[in-house]
């Protein structure tokens, strides 16, 4: 696991930093437009010094909607009334202008990076997990070997040692979502770490994305509350003075209800994007220090690109610990939210 880690690490970098040298503009180095220009999201994939043109949906001021390719947006071109804004508040984004030649944001719906990411990683979540399955249906009384072997390891690792200890015998019931969001997370953040295509989106650095999977948690946690956990809200256990007439304590409760899936969100969110942004950052110094001759621009690579792997390699364990952690607080939550069906 080691050797594939300095392997990923390594050759991540190798390319990453290929990338920033095909790239390299005629005008003075500009870390943090890189920075944030590879770790946002875009119409297109950027592959090299190409980009892979992704389908545009958005639907116009009066109504009508339109398909076509980024393509058509490339170098500032406009296409129907549409281009991508340079700057400002809808700065990387579709735009139009109405009649009075007003800049506004129309519906989008279009296939972005980020969103083709996450049908990738659901196709490599189906294409690692299946196989396991039908394994089963064919071999009941064999073990796998490989990286299915792997793979069930590690479902009954979570499966035995956390979830029903937890949960007991409610673990069958919750189970599938919590070990689908293990792999999920853990896939998006492995392949985040690649920056040649399918990799290269740093989905998990995307709060948006975070944000959805944190509401599934939160959907699934209050959904699933039993009587207990909600008198524990309304009428908590604290002398009446502290709920009636004026009820703290129930207001504090409730406001806890909403500060769990707040804090998955922004766990998730920071860690990796705190990950990639040193790495990036790492990687810069390289072209920052360049301006400055031969020798202190060959210190700096070395010191750099050594860093930035080991900070690599780092971020690789740091794909399982959030991957475990997300799963592991979604599991108290639900846990909380059900505590007599626990106990039976």
């Amino acid at each position: 696991m080691r050797f594939v880690g300095y392997v990923i690490g390594c050759i991540s970098l190798c390319c990453f930093v290929g990338q920033l040298r095909a790239q390299e503009p005629a005008v003075p180095f500009n870390p943090q437009e890189l920075i944030f220009e590879h770790l946002g999201d875009e119409y297109g994939w950027s592959i090299w010094n190409r980009s892979i043109p992704l389908p545009v949906i958005v639907r116009s001021d009066t109504g009508k909607w339109y398909l076509f390719s980024s393509a058509r947006l490339d170098g500032g071109k406009t296409f129907n009334g549409f281009y991508i804004a340079p700057d400002g508040d809808y700065a990387g984004k579709v735009v139009g202008r109405d009649g009075d030649g007003k800049e506004y944001r129309p519906w989008d719906l279009s296939m972005t990076k980020n969103v083709l990411a996450l049908f990738i990683c659901a196709f490599v979540l189906c294409w690692l997990l299946f196989p396991l399955v039908c394994w089963y249906k064919r071999k009941p009384y064999d073990a796998p070997r490989r990286m299915k072997g792997m793979i069930e390891v590690t479902v009954g690792m979570l499966y035995q040692e956390m979830i029903v200890p937890m949960l007991g015998k409610e673990a069958k019931r919750f189970a599938p979502y919590l070990l689908t969001l293990f792999f999920f997370i853990l896939v998006m953040n492995l392949m985040g770490l690649l920056v040649i295509f399918p990799g290269g989106a740093n989905l998990a650095g995307n709060i948006s994305i975070t944000l959805v999977l944190a509401v599934c948690t939160f959907v699934v946690v209050n959904v699933s509350g039993r009587k207990a956990y909600w008198k524990d809200i309304f009428w908590p256990e604290v002398p009446t003075w502290l709920k009636f007439p004026v009820p703290m304590m129930p207001v504090i409760e409730l406001f806890g209800v909403f500060t769990k899936p707040i804090a998955l969100m922004i766990r998730l969110f920071a860690n990796m994007l705190g990950g990639h942004l040193i790495t990036l950052v790492l990687i810069s110094l390289i072209f920052i220090f360049a301006a400055m001759g031969q020798v202190v621009a060959g210190a700096t690579t070395v010191i750099s690109v050594v860093f930035a792997v080991f900070m690599e390699i780092i971020d690789i364990l740091i794909c399982f610990i959030q991957a475990y952690v997300f799963m592991m607080l979604s599991t108290i939550f639900i846990v909380l939210a059900r505590p007599e069906k626990v106990k039976e």
